[in-house]
């Protein structure tokens, strides 16, 4: 797959450690991954989130990362873009974006985007997260923590990517902090079951605490 899509069940659950674990297992392997942030909020400069990518990877920061490509859209206000975007005067021009994605993809062997928030969040005031993964036919990874809940959020998640036709190509299951074995698990298999009965091709990853 050369362009990946990692989105999650809700915000601060892992997606940025996950699309970098997952880009570090194809380094291993012998690939030339890089990763992409779509949008991001609540800072200055260079992406966090990509920075986060790159300690996680073990590499230092890329040209493609000093020159905004990796990101072109970094806002101060840490809302969701719509917002953060209104705040600051900000239009997305979501051609950019696909512009950037092109250039990585030119060079790398497979650019895996790391999304904002939810699939449900809103770039701007009638354009989601999922409309921009729709849109562009790309396979979505679902990070899932572990944690109460996430059971219920994650299908809600699967329900609308089969309504979008999103393809999921993965779930990354995130199991720090850590939540009660007895959850941990049947959440862990209740997923597999899901997963792999709605879409047979796809992968079942999981991390757990990663220290950078």
């Amino acid at each position: 797959m050369k362009v990946l899509f990692i989105s999650g069940t809700d915000t601060g659950i892992g997606k940025t450690a996950a699309t970098a674990a997952l880009a570090r297992k194809l380094a291993e392997a012998g690939e030339n991954p890089v990763t992409q942030k779509l949008v991001q909020t609540g800072c200055e400069g260079v992406s966090e989130d990509i920075i986060s990518h790159r300690k996680i990877m073990g590499s230092g920061l890329l040209p493609e990362d000093l020159d905004f490509t990796t990101c072109p859209y970094v806002l101060k206000y840490p809302a969701s873009p719509h917002l953060a975007c209104a705040m600051e005067g900000v239009k997305i021009d979501f051609a950019k974006i696909d512009a950037c994605t092109k250039r990585l993809s030119e060079k790398y062997s497979s650019v895996l985007i790391e999304g904002v928030g939810g699939l449900m969040v809103p770039l701007a005031e009638d354009y989601l997260v999922a409309d921009f993964v729709a849109d562009r036919n790309l396979p979505l990874v679902l990070v899932v923590p572990s944690r109460l809940g996430s059971l219920s959020h994650a299908l809600l998640n699967f329900e609308v990517c089969e309504r979008r036709g999103i393809s999921v190509a993965g779930v990354v299951y995130n199991t720090f902090p850590a939540a009660p074995k007895e959850i941990e698990n049947s959440t862990r298999d209740y997923l597999k079951r899901r997963l792999f009965a709605s879409h047979p091709s796809a992968f079942f990853e999981e991390i757990g605490e990663i220290k950078f």
